[in-house]
């Protein structure tokens, strides 16, 4: 989000604390007894009260995502936006005008190893040690530290190439919102009146591509949208477990989401209090700038705050330019004043809740700094960590190991922890490394990376590190590869690799001229320690950065280093050929040294990955699901050299380890999961604990079980997810493995009420105690439209001894069973058997029953009435765009001859149609090029957004027909009727 302000300096200013105690003080000693500093006066009734005594200057102030004192009233400044995806991360400091200031508390595992645990009682009990934190930092600093929480992120993981995908839970709609909700009641406490913190979702809605995700549009049909994008965004806010959205940075149908009328409208109408809902960074001015929807910063801002957003996150620290925009549209009357009135009383909802203007501070004010990384939180992340261990494989009990034996352990992450781009800065590390070393009687080791010197070719110079500061450039200079002359080199895939120096332990990186060996780990918005040694012809290389910013279109042609007269390495040519070339010495094999380390071992352990930094995140999707070539050839090397190999894969993604998953006896997956990953790896290997996370998402065998486009948001059509999928993954979404064994039993089902508990009891049959999770999916055997293969309705995990038999009961509501009725526009249960499927994972089904369901009968559609062209049943070539920029949504062709197709309709002979733009409308039954009946003929409008009546006769069609409409390239289709 803030990639401009990763290049100031990291600072927390000192004086800052002094400067807010003097004005604290002040304010206090100025205040008055007002009416909403009164908390026995409802919510609603403080917040109209403290309105009420704003000016308009103060008001407008308040709408920025830096809310400036006001000291008048005794009110304090107020910052939105601390990030806490898996534990407090990183902030933004007003008194350096937004610099990122970066948390060092408890790091927890990312947010899509949280969700593998299947387990809310646990997340609610991180997401309150999280909110705990973040409370201990606010008491710190207040003006760096706000307890308004940017967090959790519930888009549902549609597609694992999108590079956010650590940060999301699932790719099922009810796991991700029985996960965030159970997140955000842990950050939010348990007091019905007052707020621990105040959690904001990202990011609504349908966001899950970086690449130009700013002017990318999601094609969602309306059943999609709010079968599994809005759903997965209901359950929080409408338990009370989030105090409002961020607005994603992509459009919606056409429509940027930051002037979605959802906002004002249906995601409001899952709450009964107050949300305050914001924007993303920045993306005020994409209204303007990248996306063009709006002429001025006037026009733009009113429509945000009209669509219902409450807070424009936007210039940093600045808010004039904000306060400017919405002064002129009030001038201009694109704003009123009660709209402004609205908007500040959301922003101010959540600082009464969270205690601010209470005598006390409320029930939470008494959190200090000394729960930051407590004894307490470090034994929760260790447990966390351990619980969202998935155990893909383990074949003839290859584990857990036996202790004290001699265990090699090799590979990039087998001693090295990497963070993220939402994850704080660890406190302390235990790597994979380090955890075997406490259990294992003796433990060898390599990083398996290739040692290289890169020697000029045409000077016999090496590549040289000088020092670890901005002032000391890496040169050709060195004279012998020493070890100033040294650089170990891990492969990332596609060809991306990092080059740390041997001689500081520093990565090469560019940081915008000179080339330094200054940073400890890749990192920052752009990822500068990014490189690609490309062979030449003759049997050289020649370096090709690859940091981010080169896929910006600002950034100059030149990719490829050279080399200077003064020895430095520079960016000078656009090519290959205009390059240094040099030579690359292997000093020593990674692979060779890998071998080595685990020959006479009792056991391997490989750790081989992702780096959060580069393997795909904010801004940068993945284009594949592959390790990396050379972590691929170190699994094979080491398997080859002994046998008796687990490969520990720590990524924030699906991989396709088609040929591991043949050839590896056993499988561990744990995401990038905090400072406690090795004691959590270790845990599990040596088997003191028995490993319980399952997959929250489908694990492909390949990139081509996935849609050529990422941007295919139609997970019907396409066939995405377990939902719709009917392809052979190869780990099913729900799959995971255990120790010990486990029989299911005895299924029953009860019906009382709107409530059916279906009952299963499942038996230990091992020799060890272990977790299951009990997952109950349905399918719904008889519909009018496609309905998933199937679906997940409830799920536990339950803890069992060897021997005992628990009993689970998994509820679920008949209204569950509903799915969008296109005809309509409305929800509907359809009179159907659906199956009752309870098993291990979506694709282990132990038990089976059936539910009878008495609803509805879908009818006959009947386009005599005026219906919508968004509410089609198929389409091909077809897009889906903005009927006008407040609301509404119309159908547009992709190109000439897209359709969108009605089946099962009643019609008449009359054609009649809402149309803007250009272009004709054929009607067609049986199919795109069947019958004619006639054609539509519209005059052109002034533009798009200007709509006009179109008529034209048709022939006859007996009984019901499949219509098809027949668009013309740059004809919008509103809505039309057939009478």
């Amino acid at each position: 989000m803030r990639n401009r302000h990763l290049r100031r300096a990291l600072a927390v200013a000192a004086v800052a604390l002094v400067t807010l105690a003097g004005a604290s003080a002040a304010a206090s000693a100025a205040e008055p007894s007002y009416p909403f500093r009164d908390p026995r006066l409802p919510l609603g009734a403080r917040i109209d009260d403290l309105v009420g005594r704003l000016t308009l200057d103060e008001k407008v102030s308040l709408l920025h995502q830096y809310q400036p004192a006001i000291p008048r009233l005794g009110v304090d400044f107020f910052k939105t936006g601390t990030e806490a995806l898996h534990g407090v991360a990183w902030s933004t400091d007003v008194d350096a005008n937004g610099a990122v200031v970066t948390a060092q508390g408890t790091a927890f595992p990312q947010a899509v190893g949280l969700a593998s645990t299947w387990d809310p009682a646990l997340l609610r009990r991180v997401g309150s040690a999280v909110g705990d934190e973040a409370r201990g930092y606010h008491a710190l600093n207040p003006r760096v530290w706000g307890l308004n929480l940017w967090a959790p992120v519930v888009n549902p993981l549609r597609d694992p190439r999108w590079g956010r995908n650590e940060e999301g839970y699932s790719e099922d709609p009810l796991l991700t919102g029985a996960i965030s909700t159970a997140y955000g009641k842990g950050l939010q406490g348990d007091d019905p009146d007052h707020l621990k913190t105040a959690a904001t979702l990202k990011h609504y809605a349908a966001y899950n591509n970086e690449t130009r995700r700013d002017v990318t549009s999601s094609n969602v049909p309306q059943r999609v949208l709010n079968e599994y994008d809005r759903r997965a965004f209901k359950p929080a806010i409408e338990s009370g477990a989030a105090t409002g959205v961020m607005a994603s940075y992509n459009l919606i149908n056409g429509r940027p989401a930051t002037v979605d009328p959802d906002l004002s409208g249906l995601v409001r109408g899952w709450s009964d209090r107050p949300l305050f809902n914001v924007t993303d960074a920045w993306a005020p001015t994409n209204l303007t700038g990248s996306q063009g929807y709006y002429p001025t910063q006037a026009e733009a801002d009113a429509a945000v705050l009209k669509a219902g957003l409450d807070s424009f996150t936007v210039n940093d620290a600045d808010g004039a330019p904000t306060v400017a925009a919405i002064k002129e549209a009030l001038a201009r009357g694109l704003l009123t004043e009660a709209a402004v009135d609205t908007a500040v009383g959301h922003a101010l909802s959540i600082r009464f809740r969270l205690g601010e203007f209470d005598p006390d501070g409320g029930p939470h004010a008494g959190i200090g700094p000394e729960v930051i990384d407590s004894p307490a939180h470090r034994r929760l992340a260790r447990e966390a960590a351990g619980q969202a261990i998935v155990l893909l494989k383990n074949s003839g009990n290859a584990l857990p190991l036996a202790p004290g034996g001699r265990v090699a352990v090799v590979g990039p992450l087998a001693g090295t922890l990497y963070t993220d781009w939402y994850g704080g800065k660890l406190p302390y590390e235990v790597t994979t490394l380090d955890g075997i070393r406490e259990r294992a009687a003796s433990v060898t080791s390599s990083e398996g990376a290739d040692r290289i010197a890169l020697r000029d070719v045409g000077t016999g110079r090496y590549v040289t590190a000088t020092g670890t500061t901005d002032a000391n450039p890496v040169t050709v200079t060195g004279a012998t590869a020493d070890g100033a002359a040294q650089f170990d080199m891990v492969d990332w895939g596609q060809g991306v690799a990092t080059l740390r120096s041997v001689a500081n332990g520093r990565y090469l990186g560019y940081n915008w001229g000179p080339f330094v060996t200054r940073d400890a780990q890749p990192n920052g918005w752009f990822v500068q320690q990014q490189f690609k040694l490309e062979r030449q012809p003759d049997g050289s290389y020649v370096l090709h950065y690859a940091g981010y910013e080169t896929q910006e279109s600002w950034f100059g042609p030149n990719t490829y280093v050279t080399v200077g007269a003064d020895g430095a390495l520079t960016l000078g040519s656009a090519t290959a050929e205009g390059a240094a070339h040099f030579a690359r010495e292997v000093l020593s094999s990674g692979v060779d040294q890998a071998v080595a380390a685990v020959k006479g071992a009792d056991s391997a352990v490989v750790v081989v990955g992702s780096n959060p930094f580069i393997n795909g995140r904010e801004a940068h999707d993945r284009t594949t699901m592959a390790l990396g070539e050379s972590q691929q050839a170190l699994v094979k090397a080491v398997l080859a050299a002994n046998p008796r190999t687990t490969v520990v894969l720590q990524t924030s993604y699906p991989d396709t380890i088609t040929w591991e998953q043949q050839h590896v006896p056993a499988i561990l997956w744990t995401t990038h999961a905090g400072a406690e990953t090795g004691h959590a790896v270790a845990d599990v290997l040596f088997g003191d604990r028995n490993p319980g996370g399952r997959l929250t998402q489908t694990w492909y065998r390949s990139d081509h079980q996935l849609p050529a486009d990422l941007l295919d948001y139609d997970i019907i059509s396409s066939g995405q997810t377990y939902l719709y999928s009917t392809q052979r993954p190869l780990y099913a979404f729900g799959h995971g493995l255990s120790y010990t064994r486990f029989r299911y039993s005895g299924l029953r089902t009860r019906t009382r009420g709107d409530t059916v508990t279906v009952s299963v009891d499942v038996t230990n049959t091992g020799g060890r105690a272990g977790d299951e999770v009990v997952q109950l999916y349905t399918h719904q055997r008889t519909s009018r439209d496609r309905m998933p293969v199937k679906q997940l309705r409830a799920f536990q995990r339950v803890n069992l001894a060897p021997g005992r038999t628990a009993t689970v009961d998994l509820r679920l509501k008949i209204a569950d069973l509903a799915h969008w009725d296109v005809t309509r526009g409305r929800w509907v249960i359809e009179s159907s058997t659906h199956d009752l499927l309870v098993g291990a994972s979506s694709a282990d089904i132990r038990r089976r029953g059936t539910l009878r369901v008495a609803g509805e009968t879908i009818p006959a559609r009947d386009l005599t009435r005026t219906t919508r062209a968004e509410s089609f049943d198929a389409y091909a070539g077809a897009r889906l765009v903005d009927e006008s920029k407040a609301r509404g949504t119309a159908v547009g062709a992709s190109a000439a001859g897209g359709w969108i197709a009605f089946k099962g309709s009643r019609l008449g002979t009359a054609f009649t149609a809402r149309v803007a733009g250009s272009g004709t409308i054929e009607v067609r039954v049986g199919s795109p090029t069947g019958r004619l009946l006639g054609t539509a003929r519209p005059a052109a409008t002034a533009d798009e957004y200007t709509y006009a009546t179109t008529t034209a006769r048709l022939g006859r069609a007996a009984g019901r027909q499949d219509v098809y409409l027949v668009l013309g390239a740059g004809l919008r289709l509103a809505t039309f009727k057939i009478e």
